[in-house]
């Protein structure tokens, strides 16, 4: 995933930097921006992000002045110490609205969301035939992976893994045959890469294979627990604010 900070003052963009890496290391911040007219200037003459940080009162306006000018069509993650901007910045592309100072856990929720939204609907850079396959639903993503292990080179058929998580920093591959694989990709280029309709991104840790999953049960009022026939090292839960988007993704096969 790429993302753009734009963030008047430099301290708090690197502070921000710094704790998107923590939350999300797969994370590619390809600019940071520091005005209005810095902002316009690039997103006119650059490929557009997967995602926006954008504070709100930069030294030469509000930066709503920026989507006034160009259309951004990536989710926006509003960064501010001001609360009066909520119902404008829901008014654009803003998916959270996080109100200075803000802890990590602010921004991993944040993260879910944009993940939520990613498992329904697909942002393309380009419009084509590419995109009018994904959007009718024939496009089935990557067929493959070439995994390096044991000093060998070989390739694990996408129908063959039953989840991909997050294992001491490394991307995983485990298969219905319980075999593990490393990956040397981020889980964002991963699932980016996987079919929507197959594969649901769990949380942070977990993506899972539709095929893989044995059963989902009640874990509390506000979480179901997952299942798989292959085991996991831990529970996988999903919380209050995702259940009802994985469901949805459960019954439309």
């Amino acid at each position: 995933m790429k993302a753009i900070i734009i963030e008047d003052e430099i301290k708090a963009a690197k502070s921000l930097a710094g704790l998107i890496q923590k939350v999300r290391p797969g994370v590619q911040i390809v600019a940071t921006l520091q005005s209005i007219e810095s902002a316009v200037s690039y997103l006119s003459q650059n490929e557009h992000p997967d995602l926006l940080f954008m504070d709100i009162q930069l030294s030469d306006g509000l930066s709503f002045e920026i989507l006034k000018t160009v259309k951004v069509h990536c989710p926006i993650i509003f960064c501010t110490a001001y609360g009066e901007y909520a119902m404008d910045a829901i008014k654009t592309n803003g998916i959270d609205y996080l109100l200075k100072p803000f802890s990590q856990e602010d921004l991993e929720a944040a993260f879910e969301k944009v993940e939520n939204f990613r498992n329904f609907f697909q942002q393309p850079a380009q419009p084509g035939i590419e995109d009018l396959l994904k959007r009718i639903g024939l496009d089935e993503g990557k067929k493959s992976f070439l995994v390096f292990k044991d000093n060998k080179y070989t390739t694990v058929q996408t129908e063959d893994i039953a989840f991909i998580y997050i294992r001491h920093d490394t991307t995983t591959i485990v298969t219905f045959n319980k075999h593990t694989y490393p990956l040397d990709q981020s889980m964002e280029q991963v699932q980016t890469a996987l079919s929507a309709k197959q594969f649901y991104r769990v949380n942070r840790q977990y993506l899972v294979n539709f095929s893989a999953i044995k059963e989902v049960e009640h874990y509390s009022a506000r979480k179901l627990c997952i299942r798989l026939l292959v085991p996991t090292p831990e529970e996988l839960l999903i919380g209050k604010e995702k259940i009802t988007a994985f469901l949805s993704w459960m019954e439309n096969r």
